[in-house]
């Protein structure tokens, strides 16, 4: 879990927030890891209204062609924590970052269903052992 990494809430401070980007990434690129080249999993951060870390945990697998996303199972585990924001991760073993259009539309998706509950999906990642592809900063969130 990521507080045993030692990400602690997020602060306004620009120096201390990088510090936790990083700590987080290098968190995702490690559990997010997988031995099989055809294995994608998905993964979920759950934070608080101040952005602090409440829980994290593995919501599903799949492969490249079908990898389900379960909303119900998500955001239960959100409104169970009183979670106010998530971050969604998932890998593409193929080692290209860019995200496909099923991804893109999972996202809005996933943000569509957040807005309506009240917890907001702060960013989509997708993790390969290079590279991080963020949906909100490539503005697809």
């Amino acid at each position: 879990m990521i507080a045993a990494q030692g990400l602690a809430p997020l602060d306004r401070d620009a120096g201390f927030a990088r510090v936790q980007l990083a700590a987080m990434m290098a968190y995702l690129r490690q559990i997010l890891a997988t031995k099989r080249a055809d294995e994608e999993q998905f993964h979920a951060i759950f934070l608080d209204a101040g952005r602090g870390y409440l829980d994290d945990c593995r919501m599903g697998a799949g492969h490249a062609a079908h990898m389900p996303i379960r909303l119900r199972e998500l955001f239960a585990k959100a409104l169970s924590l009183g979670a106010r924001g998530i971050i969604v991760a998932h890998n593409h073993p193929s080692g290209d970052c860019h995200p496909s259009e099923r991804d893109i539309a999972a996202t809005r998706r996933l943000a569509e269903v957040g807005r309506a509950l009240d917890i907001e999906l702060l960013d989509h990642l997708i993790v390969t052992p290079e590279k991080v592809y963020s949906m909100r900063a490539g503005g697809k969130l």
